[in-house]
């Protein structure tokens, strides 16, 4: 059953299912409130798939944050891009395949923050940068050694070598970026 923060959140998810029949939409699985024994005490929605669906439909285009997947049918691996790029929002994308050159061109043309190959979309590798692109979350990677860069003003130092006596260039962190935060661990001159 897929757990739902609040009563609020598990309506707004059982409405996308009047939403999903009025347009056609067929449920394949799932699409109401989970209410047997015990889970009737908390806030659970039954896993759904929806099926019959086209990609301009409002559960395929909004976020609906919920145990719910719709299932697009598409010709091409071109096709498939198109659909996915075509969405307000770009966290992450997820392609199945034996075929190395359609991953690749899959990952190139992929408009989002984090393309899995052969693998779930559940974003949980905290030694990644995790963010996403268009209307997805606050547009810059958090997480990662990457995410030095969001809370760091890094300084490029050139000391000419003719006159140096031992100093030689390198790119560090500077004393504080421009919200006056402190240098990062491990930051060092470069000077002998």
């Amino acid at each position: 059953m897929g757990p739902v923060i609040n009563e609020q959140q598990l309506r707004r998810i059982a409405g996308y299912m009047d939403v999903a029949r009025q347009d056609g939409v067929e449920i394949l699985c799932g699409g109401e409130i989970a209410r047997e024994g015990e889970l009737a005490r908390g806030f659970f929605f039954k896993p759904t798939v929806l099926g019959n669906c086209r990609p301009g439909m409002r559960v395929c285009q909004e976020e609906i944050f919920g145990p719910v997947t719709s299932v697009i049918v598409v010709d091409s691996l071109e096709e498939a891009g198109r659909v996915s790029n075509d969405v307000p929002y770009g966290l992450v994308a997820s392609i199945y395949t034996r075929d190395v050159n359609k991953a690749f061109k899959f990952i190139e043309e992929s408009y989002t923050g984090i393309v899995y190959v052969n693998a779930g979309t559940i974003g949980a590798e905290v030694h990644t940068p995790f963010g996403g692109t268009k209307a997805t979350g606050n547009g810059h990677r958090e997480g990662g050694a990457q995410v030095l860069d969001v809370f760091s003003e890094w300084k490029t130092v050139y000391i000419d070598p003719a006159g140096s006596s031992g100093l030689r260039s390198t790119c560090y962190p500077s004393a504080a970026d421009a919200s006056g935060l402190r240098p990062r661990a491990g930051a060092r001159s470069s000077a002998r």
